[in-house]
């Protein structure tokens, strides 16, 4: 448990702890973006729109992202909230305790696998506490394998990043998972 988590009005001043050996070598988190190795990811979205993916060198286990491997990668997806709402239970909405609510994001997140304890709000400071919320992929319904600790005030329009780990081939191209990059062919 964090302080930001005890009590979340500090997220106006400092930012919520990322887990560094999650993601990318050094990962710095702020109080509404993330930056990888210096890279803003709200600047990624602005270029590239979302879905977006960014590459990073992964972080040495043990090192907390102090580190950098020479060999693995580790990516970090910005996805939007299409749409978020309090979960209905027997006709009633979530109470203030946060029953729980869904939200629908714009990708469908299956292949990457996130960090899905991880995700965080990017693009805005949240002052509410944190609410169970159920993510799904907006046009599959995929959804991630358990309620996922976002802000209660999750809406419409919002920016999550999520931390996963990277397949690359020599050359550093991002590849799916179990696809063998010389043969064509899922392996």
């Amino acid at each position: 448990m964090t302080l930001t988590r005890i009590l979340p009005t500090l997220r106006r001043s400092i930012p919520d702890p990322i887990a560094g050996d999650h993601w990318p070598a050094a990962t710095v988190a702020t109080i509404t973006d993330v930056t990888v190795d210096g890279v803003s990811l709200l600047r990624v979205v602005e270029l590239c729109g979302t879905p977006a993916v960014h590459l990073g060198p992964a972080a040495v286990p043990g090192t907390g992202g102090g580190l950098a491997s020479g060999a693995k990668h580790t990516g970090v997806v910005v996805v939007r909230v299409l749409e978020a709402s309090a979960r209905l239970d027997d006709g009633a909405r979530g109470d203030a305790r946060g029953a729980g609510r869904t939200a629908s994001i714009d990708a469908d997140l299956a292949e990457l696998d996130p960090v899905w304890a991880e995700a965080r709000l990017i693009g805005r400071t949240s002052v509410a506490r944190a609410t169970p919320t159920t993510l799904t992929g907006g046009t599959s319904g995929c959804s991630a394998p358990g309620p996922v600790a976002l802000p209660g005030d999750l809406a419409a329009g919002d920016l999550l990043a999520l931390p996963y780990s990277a397949v690359t081939d020599d050359a550093g191209v991002a590849r799916k998972r179990g696809h063998d990059a010389r043969e064509g062919a899922l392996a």
